[in-house]
């Protein structure tokens, strides 16, 4: 990080420590609470759920801020994870003091650390989702000598009493602006507390989703990050989904992530973009073209497509969302520019780098050769556990990598059809489909879990719990069961419309 962006950074720990949040030391953590009358330090972490738990400290010494930085707190792992016992529940939470943020509701200054947690003998919790990412990357980057980088795509619908004095037209919601787009100041207001809680924010938009149903109106928004390292691009995600809330609670509406609102609109995913680095290059794309190292990781990850809506599309919700014809993917391929598909290859800026200066033809400077390719998983929704969704993307990425075959296997599962046409009928019906259910998902993750499992990055322990869970719901043939009934669909979108 330069001084340039250090100067202009939203976090207001960046920019008073000169230093960017990576470097962070537990000295600067107290050096800003001391300078800036901080009263309270709040730990956040994640627990099974999704959602940002909390632990205040009011801040009563310089000696008791430094214990509580020093050697973090105990907390109670069987109201947390299901998967820890009530006998010996004990954790420890420990703060990344990298992820340190001025908190932007917090009617009493105070700076929130998110934390890792740690078993009774001081090890990292095994199967903690945010140690099960950190062993992946680890692994990827020992391998292979690159950075997996990944970015989000948060979808998102802010639910409202209708209003009617500029009406929006239904399912055309796509980039609308004010006073059409009713939640826009919300969505701006969002980005900027996102930007200064650490996030790394591309843009936001609104998106296709805009419905009335009786007097309460539903609008879908999206904000899209910049590509970060796996674990950080976890973090941004987590943080500006209780941002989001937040703004929901204080504007007076309701903030959904649900995969779906009702049957025949927009639903909501949560697509993430992947990019390689190797030396703080981009070698996700080369000389023009999708790198081979990039077409063998997407050949890995459709190997095990099925396997990964465990991780990514988690209750029976997610399958209203995942029904053939729509826009959500429902084959196991993937193609270029296609949003039907898998994986996507977007426009990735590498043959098209003179559109500026014909745009201003009194642009006198070399226009940078600019390389931001990135492949899109469209599969997952707001139900995802994003530290193991992006922990089994890289896994069956590398995977991928490893396969001899995997070049082969890519060109087979290239699809770049249309899912609309019935002329693309006949190739559509060689491909394999994504499940139809948490039934059916628990099955095939039984199936891959050694892949999983391997290198000891997903715990058997973890596996057997996941598939247990999406068992439990017994949906196997939900969507036919509940076809056109429309009272039993809102029974389940409501059951749901919280989630993570």
């Amino acid at each position: 990080m330069n001084q340039s962006e250090i100067h202009m950074n939203p976090n207001a720990l960046v920019s008073y420590l000169q230093k960017p949040a990576e470097e962070f030391t537990k000295d600067d953590i107290i050096k800003y609470c001391e300078e800036n009358q901080i009263e309270m330090v709040n730990f956040r972490y994640v627990a099974e759920d999704g959602r940002l738990k909390t632990l205040n400290f009011i801040i009563s010494s310089k000696e008791y801020l430094e214990t509580i930085l020093s050697a973090g707190e105990r907390v109670d792992g069987s109201s947390l994870f299901s998967f820890i016992e009530a006998g010996s529940s004990d954790l420890y939470v420990i703060p990344r003091f990298r992820t340190a943020f001025l908190n932007p509701f917090s009617d009493v200054p105070a700076i929130d650390i998110l934390c890792s947690f740690y078993d009774s003998t001081g090890q990292p919790l095994q199967s903690a989702p945010e140690n099960v990412l950190i062993k992946a990357h680890e692994q990827f980057k020992k391998e292979t000598g690159c950075t997996f980088k990944a970015l989000a795509e948060l979808e998102y619908y802010v639910i409202s009493e209708r209003d009617d004095r500029y009406p929006s037209i239904d399912q055309r919601g796509y980039h609308e602006s004010e006073p059409f787009a009713k939640w826009e100041a919300l969505r701006r207001d969002a980005l900027v507390y996102i930007a200064q809680t650490g996030g790394k924010v591309k843009y936001g938009h609104s998106e296709v989703g805009c419905f009335s149903d009786g007097d309460t109106y539903y609008e879908q928004h999206e904000v899209e990050f910049l590509p970060m390292p796996a674990e950080q691009a976890v973090e941004q995600l987590i943080v500006a989904k209780w941002v989001l809330r937040m703004l929901g609670e204080r504007y007076g509406v309701g903030i959904s992530y649900a995969p779906k609102i009702t049957v025949g609109k927009a639903g909501s995913g949560l697509h993430f973009h992947m990019m390689v680095e190797r030396d703080g290059q981009n070698i996700t794309a080369e000389n023009g073209k999708l790198s081979d190292m990039s077409r063998k990781m997407i050949a890995g990850i459709l190997e095990s497509a099925g396997a990964l809506t465990a991780f990514g599309n988690t209750i029976p919700v997610s399958y209203l969302r995942l029904v053939p014809h729509q826009e959500a993917p429902t084959y196991i391929c993937w193609g270029d520019r296609n949003r039907s598909v898998t994986v996507r290859v977007p426009l990735g800026w590498t043959c098209a780098n003179n559109m500026v200066a014909h745009a201003n033809p009194v642009e006198n400077s070399q226009m940078p050769k600019i390389n931001k390719q990135t492949f899109e998983y469209r599969v997952g929704d707001g139900s995802a556990d994003p530290y193991l969704l992006v922990a089994g993307l890289i896994v069956t990425a590398l995977r991928g990598i490893r396969n001899p075959k995997a070049l082969e296997m890519a060109e087979k599962l290239y699809a770049d059809v249309n899912i609309f046409s019935e002329a693309f009928k006949d190739r559509l019906n060689t491909l394999e489909q994504l499940p139809t259910s948490c039934y059916a998902s628990a099955q095939v993750l039984a199936s891959k879990r050694d892949i999983f499992e391997a290198d000891g990055v997903f715990p058997k322990g973890m596996i057997d719990a996941l598939i247990k869970k999406l068992q439990s719901y017994n949906d196997d043939g939900l969507n036919e069961r509940i076809l056109g009934n429309n009272e039993e669909i809102a029974k389940l979108v409501a059951k749901f419309i919280h989630i993570a």
